[in-house]
């Protein structure tokens, strides 16, 4: 399918800027869904509100879903006030259902639900093809699986299991175990104080599952022995209203799996000890599905769940490290509402920042062992890649591997292309000589829907672009490389095709993909919910090498500044820093802004919320820890405490004068001018460079091409079919 056709059953299109549809009202009477929008809810199932005008009695009140009276489903709650029922509404239609409300004498009102197959897909467009389903690898928390799958939607049975914390366990040093009986404690179990002050044992009820061709679990304190069969309407009495969603790694290889495991464990003692519940998602393992899109589809489906499951929190944030990190800003940022603050570490902006930087690292390296071996020196070479030695930028280099289908390419030390997971036949897989119409294994591919397809190839178009692009500009201006050295280097530099093959030229990034990339959120934007939200991130880096570095912290960063208009108040960065240390200041953060009932705007509210203590800056553990308060600045010379600590190293596209934002695609071209080199080239020179350059230059700055906001809640396509 091409993406012409995929513009045709569903252009970008924005479903509102928050999870919830306004409500439908008339005469005070209103209807409201709260586990989801009305136009995205799927399994069947949904919660929904009812607020009844003061005046009226809620015993007249008269529900109808599809022509069916479901009044019965509705009760009062005790946190929403009087005039409040909720209901948990089952058996919807797929497609199209009508809710209405009537109180006699008072008010009609009515709401259309549009509901979707617990399968998926809502809004990220067609099924990723192929897809290895992988239930009867996935392991339960008393050792067993999940079993075949049931269908080539790789759905599997709902199954609950229990663990408690035992200390006797592992040695003493204590672990979770299964919970062989529950109607029965062990005597081993011990008990948890939560957040909220309640003394519980310490027994977690864990659901698995299959939603959206993924795996779901959610785990939450719960005692069967002593609570009632969670609803939303009676939650375990230990939870502690907070809902945490986790995500998993880094992305290569994370194509056409289910995926066999999550990357992270659901079982996080210490969150749960606090009264936490959590949900996660096969397919928010970037190492097992590497589109945030279909990410963020698969979370709000899972929060979906876990609501009319459990019953709605008092705040939802998410967390996750490297491609968790990413995961978490990129859904935050794209689908607003599904999470009220993000607490991340090892942080990128997204897993294509990642790819790019390493395809301008790759093309630099080529240069200098295959095109020109003997030209520049390595200090030479690692002024023009602005790492912090050969080994950061072999290691960054690396990483464009992710964007290279492939197979068994000789290539710099280290690198291996078209990685794969084992659990994809060989038969399956993409090879430019044997199988070129098979699965193709890059970040692009990954999220085809969204960059679209090449009709003739079936490759995913591409927005790596970098035409203009002066690679060592500022290695040239501090007179670390020649003239001549920067003029051979960008005239031979040459680009990349779709197979990730060299090739002379430069390579043009096509400007469809480029748009959509900025307006579903693949390259992180930082202006949409970002902008509104509580955000830490512990800025953990290693510049020496593997490829987690800090430039991508400070690149978040202003990404969210200039989303924000010029301020990143909302968004708080330690160096090095203990996430656990950090926790208490963001969830007395979390509590004060979500307490906040002003009408005052939310990001309002956000910044009034913010602790005074909780500020940026670094630890010093030179002695005893300390942390130092102080602003955190782009650079790796020592003009600040924490800088000289922590040094922050560049990359090939800053060095050659691209914003730290790291944000511009493909540049705007400008013609070449004089005043951006500090030095006078000559006739001869000037000639040389205006041939190379015969387009123009890269003029960082203005925004780049096809560059835009992204668009909340946009949809690639949708399916009502079961």
């Amino acid at each position: 399918m091409t993406y012409d056709h995929l513009r045709v059953i569903a252009a970008v299109s924005c479903l509102g800027a928050g999870v919830f549809a306004a409500p439908a009202s008339s005469g005070n009477l209103r209807i409201a869904t709260l586990s989801t929008d009305a136009s995205r809810v799927t399994g069947g199932d949904v919660l929904v509100e009812i607020a009844i005008p003061p005046a009226a009695s809620p015993s007249s009140l008269k529900v109808m879903a599809n022509g069916s009276d479901v009044t019965d489903a509705f009760r009062a709650s005790s946190t929403r006030g009087a005039q409040v029922r909720l209901g948990l509404l089952s058996g919807l239609a797929i497609g199209r259902n009508i809710v209405t409300a009537d109180v006699r004498g008072a008010a009609h009102a009515s709401l259309e639900i549009t509901n979707y197959p617990i399968t998926g897909p809502v809004f990220s467009g067609p099924w990723q093809q192929p897809f290895i389903c992988q239930t009867d690898a996935f392991k339960l928390p008393d050792g067993t699986t999940l079993g075949p799958p049931l269908d080539a939607k790789c759905s599997a049975k709902t199954i609950v299991q229990y663990v408690y914390w035992s200390a006797e366990a592992n040695d003493g040093k204590g672990a979770f175990e299964p919970l062989a009986d529950p109607r029965t404690l062990p005597s081993d179990v011990t008990k948890t104080t939560t957040m909220n002050g309640d003394t519980v044992n310490f027994v977690v009820r864990v659901e698995t599952g299959t939603m959206n061709r993924g795996i779901y679990q959610n785990a939450i304190l719960h005692d069967p022995t002593l609570d009632a069969p969670p609803t939303p309407f009676s939650p375990p009495r230990g939870w502690n209203r907070r809902l945490l969603a986790l995500h998993g790694a880094g992305c290569p290889g994370g194509w056409y799996i289910q995926g066999a495991a999550m990357g992270t464990s659901v079982l996080d003692r210490a969150r749960l000890a606090q009264g936490y519940a959590i949900f996660i998602n096969t397919l928010n393992h970037p190492t097992n599905s590497c589109n945030a899109v279909l990410a963020g589809e698969t979370t709000m489906m899972g929060k979906e769940h876990f609501i009319e499951t459990f019953g709605v929190p008092f705040y939802t944030i998410s967390t996750g490290n490297s491609g968790g990190a990413y995961t978490s800003l990129q859904i935050a940022d794209a689908f607003p509402g599904l999470f009220d603050g993000i607490s991340i570490g090892a942080t990128f902006p997204d897993a294509l920042s990642i790819a790019l930087s390493g395809l301008d690292a790759h093309l630099l390296l080529h240069y200098f062992t295959i095109t020109d071996p003997s030209g520049f020196s390595d200090a030479q070479k690692i002024a023009v890649s602005g790492y912090h030695g050969m080994k950061a930028f072999l290691d960054a280099a690396l990483q464009s591997q992710r964007t290279d289908p492939v197979p068994d390419r000789a290539d710099i030390e280290g690198y291996q292309s078209a990685r794969w997971n084992a659990a994809v036949p060989l038969q399956l897989r993409y090879d430019p000589v044997t199988n070129p119409k098979g699965a193709r294994p890059t970040v692009f591919d990954a999220a085809r829907n969204v960059y679209g397809i090449d009709p003739g190839t079936g490759a995913a178009l591409r927005p790596f672009d970098n035409v203009g692009v002066q690679y060592g500009l500022n290695a040239l201006n501090a007179g670390a490389i020649t003239p001549k050295q920067f003029l051979d280097l960008n005239d031979r530099i040459g680009g990349i095709d779709r197979d990730s093959s060299y090739v002379a030229s430069r390579t043009v990034g096509d400007a469809g993909a480029i748009a959509r990339a900025y307006q579903h959120g693949l390259t992180l934007g930082g202006n949409g919910g970002l902008t509104s939200i509580p955000i830490f991130d512990n800025a953990t880096s290693n510049e020496t090498g593997g490829y987690h570095y800090a430039w991508f912290h400070f690149a978040v960063r202003e990404r969210i500044r200039q989303g924000g208009g010029g301020a990143s108040d909302n968004f708080v960065m330690w160096r090095a820093g203990n996430a656990a240390a950090a926790q208490e200041q963001f969830d007395r953060w979390m509590a004060a802004y979500k307490s906040d009932a002003s009408a005052d705007p939310q990001r309002v509210k956000v910044l009034r919320a913010r602790p005074r203590a909780f500020v940026d800056g670094c630890f010093d553990k030179s002695a005893a820890p300390s942390f130092i308060a102080e602003e955190l600045v782009f650079t790796s010379r020592p003009v600040s405490k924490c800088s000289e600590l922590y040094p922050v190293y560049s990359n090939p596209r800053k060095e050659a004068g691209g914003p730290l934002a790291a944000n511009v695609l493909k540049c705007q071209l400008k013609p070449i001018d004089a005043h951006d080199y500090a030095l006078t080239f000559t006739a001869d020179e000037v000639a040389r460079l205006k041939t190379i350059f015969a387009a123009g230059v890269c003029d960082f700055s203005k925004p780049g091409v096809s560059q835009r906001p992204v668009v909340p809640w946009a949809a690639i396509g949708s399916s009502n079919k079961s």
